[in-house]
């Protein structure tokens, strides 16, 4: 957990909507300057910091609406810290919560600075990430319609299909099998669903390889060299990281990727462990793949595997070989070089 401790003279809080936001200004010794109800319009909002934009710092809680304010601080040279939603809900929990409490003590969270701080990610990089959020709700849609197909089937007692109907050729007559007209229907408006995202996910994804190439290719090919490792996961391993330089520690990068558990200890006593929630699930999602294809393309892997899996099983072995590549990530990017399958395994 990391905190904004840079003192200013000046700190705003802002609790954010999508329409209204409640500021609250306090001063160095904690009195409370502004504190008012207002629209999320820029011009607005620069009128009520007009006063106090001296040496101020504004800080809001990071949810889906935070890009206009954090753009227009850039925009206007005001420090602007995003806050950790998890990590806030924890400190400022209280016995009564509205707008103008939470803006209160974001605020004195920023003064005293206790504020856990989250990644602001740039403007220029952030609008294709989002992209790239949204090609993976449009294969979701596209299994959804898979999976149908095949539950249809089941219901019919209808014979497996032979091959994969992922793939277009392998669709031929699927429809055909189905005797009963509706059913029929049913599967047809799945094939033609099918059909329309194909189109849709392979045009997005050269899109995204375009603008990979442009934003930092040298980062996409680099990840693109680790066995298994194609342009969708390269993608989403570059977008979501951003850039290596951010992770000051191998360690900070596994913790953000979801690649190792924290442990919870008391009184030199051990609980457990805590904090599963908190990272990318994105980063782990794609490491996750990355794993499993790499077990597929490297004999070297599977044994690799098999020798961890008689220690700790099959799921903590997996796991194992995550972090191992995570960890080979970060060091590969930072010494910008590309994956190399024989240190990889010999350490």
């Amino acid at each position: 957990m990391r905190f904004y401790a840079k003192q200013h003279r000046y700190y705003c809080g802002v609790d954010l909507h999508t329409r209204t936001m409640f500021l609250c200004i306090v001063d160095q010794a904690g009195n409370v300057l502004v504190h008012q109800n207002c629209r999320c319009e820029p011009e607005y909002f620069l009128r009520v910091i007009a006063p106090y934009r001296d040496d101020l710092v504004v800080a809001a809680e990071c949810m889906f609406t935070w890009y206009w304010l954090a753009d227009l601080c850039a925009a206007q040279a005001i420090p602007f810290v995003l806050g950790h939603a998890l990590y806030m809900k924890a400190i400022h929990g209280g016995k009564a919560k509205n707008d103008k409490i939470d803006s209160e003590k974001i605020a004195a969270l920023l003064r005293g600075g206790m504020l856990p701080v989250a990644y602001v990610y740039p403007a220029g990089m952030r609008a294709t990430r989002d992209l790239l959020r949204r090609r993976m709700y449009l294969v979701h849609i596209r299994a959804a319609a898979l999976a149908h197909i095949q539950n249809t089937a089941s219901q019919y007692n209808i014979p497996p299909f032979a091959k994969k109907l992922s793939y277009k050729a392998n669709r031929c007559g699927v429809a055909q099998r189905f005797t009963d007209p509706n059913a029929r229907q049913n599967v047809e408006i799945d094939l033609e669903i099918i059909e329309h995202y194909d189109a849709m996910i392979t045009q997005l994804e050269l899109y995204l390889v375009q603008n990979a190439k442009v934003d930092d290719v040298q980062t996409f090919y680099r990840l693109r060299s680790i066995p298994g490792v194609g342009k969708v996961l390269a993608l989403v391993m570059l977008y979501e990281m951003h850039t290596i330089d951010r992770f000051e520690s191998v360690g900070d990068f596994l913790s953000y990727a979801r690649l190792v558990k924290c442990h919870k200890e008391s009184a030199g006593k051990r609980y457990g462990t805590i904090g599963s929630k908190i990272g990318n699930a994105h980063l782990r999602w794609a490491f996750s793949e990355a794993t499993c294809l790499l077990i597929r393309q490297r004999d070297e892997a599977k044994r690799f595997v098999a020798r961890k899996k008689k220690k700790h099983g099959k799921g903590k072995a997996l796991s194992i070989l995550a972090a191992k590549l995570g960890r080979a990530v970060y060091f590969m990017l930072k010494r910008k070089e590309a994956f190399d399958v024989t240190t990889f395994f010999a350490n």
